[in-house]
């Protein structure tokens, strides 16, 4: 569980995060939700594993059992071609709700195919996912140059 100890916290029972704190916490959780929106129009969420390097989200599609056409075809891949603007969210939930957060990446995305561009964000993933010695990263990179941190934490405890 990640602590909220250290954030600059207003007065009060709860607090909307700064962009450092939003940041820090959204690196330290295991997934987020990166959310698309389809030619047409509808919404389109998905789990993903990801990496932070400053204010730039990186995830990328896996060897997971897809093949490798169905993988650079995969619907959150053709949204982003469509229209880069993007969120991802990460959040903790417990059944302690002092301990409860939420945070929101609003950016831009690019798609990131050429191997000697995607080989940096690549080894970001791997070194923060050690499932990627076994299910390599194949498929391309989605870069998301994040505009806005923004988030939520309960008061901690104490």
């Amino acid at each position: 569980m990640l602590a909220l100890r250290g954030l600059a916290r207003p007065a009060g029972p709860a607090l909307n995060l700064t962009s450092r704190d939003a940041r820090r916490l959204f690196a330290g959780a295991p997934v987020a939700r990166l959310a698309t929106v389809t030619e047409a129009g509808r919404p389109h969420i998905v789990p993903v594993t990801f990496a932070v390097d400053g204010n730039f989200i990186y995830t990328a599609v896996d060897g997971k059992p897809k093949n490798e056409a169905a993988s650079r075809g995969l619907q959150r891949l053709r949204n982003v071609r469509a229209d880069p603007r993007v969120a991802l969210l990460a959040d903790q939930y417990s059944e302690d709700w002092a301990a409860l957060w939420w945070v929101r990446a609003d950016g831009l995305a690019s798609i990131v195919a050429e191997p000697h561009l995607a080989a940096g964000p690549m080894a970001l993933l791997a070194a923060r996912y050690p499932q990627y010695r076994d299910v390599p990263l194949t498929g391309p990179v989605i870069a998301v140059e994040v505009q806005r941190w923004s988030g939520w934490a309960a008061a901690a405890p104490g």
